[in-house]
């Protein structure tokens, strides 16, 4: 049986526009060390600290429930994290599969990071892990073929879902 493939051409925008290409200098200020200071927050969309982590609602997710986990100290790589501030990581990323499998009651999940502006990092310069729940069925022609997204819930309805579930013990 041979693969079919889509053309996603809306998702070329991520790695290669103005705003990626902004987000690789070095001289503009990361918009991730900015949330890093922030409290956890409806507004800031933070919704979890830990002691080298963050967790922060995706600003423009996939589907439902897309955050994304990041080190408080801007590094571009897993390799450049301390072995603390990796085990810290790590964990938090357990911690956010275990809250959006509470509060969604997910059939799958996708966990991933694009590391560099070659593998597509939006902001190759902060490393982070996005974390999203999944369904069977849960994708359409409405992303692939008519280049639009759509989201059933807004970020302040998807903070107030999370939330809770991010203080439950890991």
């Amino acid at each position: 049986m041979p693969l079919e493939r889509f053309s996603a051409a809306w998702r070329e925008g991520y790695v290669s526009g103005d705003d990626v290409v902004a987000n690789a200098r070095e001289d503009v200020a990361c918009v991730f060390c900015v949330l890093a200071s922030q409290p956890v927050d409806e507004s800031t969309g933070v919704l979890w600290r830990g002691s080298h982590t963050f967790v922060v609602l995706n600003a423009f997710p996939y589907g439902s429930g897309h955050v994304l986990v990041l080190p408080y100290r801007h590094v571009a790589g897993l390799v450049e994290l301390s072995d603390e501030e990796y085990l810290d990581f790590s964990l938090a990323i357990r911690r956010t599969a275990r809250a959006l499998e509470r509060a969604y009651g997910a059939e799958g999940m996708n966990v991933g990071m694009n590391l560099g502006l070659a593998a597509g990092a939006g902001i190759p310069k902060h490393l982070h892990a996005h974390v999203l729940p999944r369904w069977n069925g849960d994708t359409n022609f409405m992303t692939t073929i008519g280049e639009v997204r759509v989201l059933p819930e807004s970020l302040a309805s998807t903070w107030n879902k999370v939330r809770p579930h991010m203080e439950t013990e890991a």
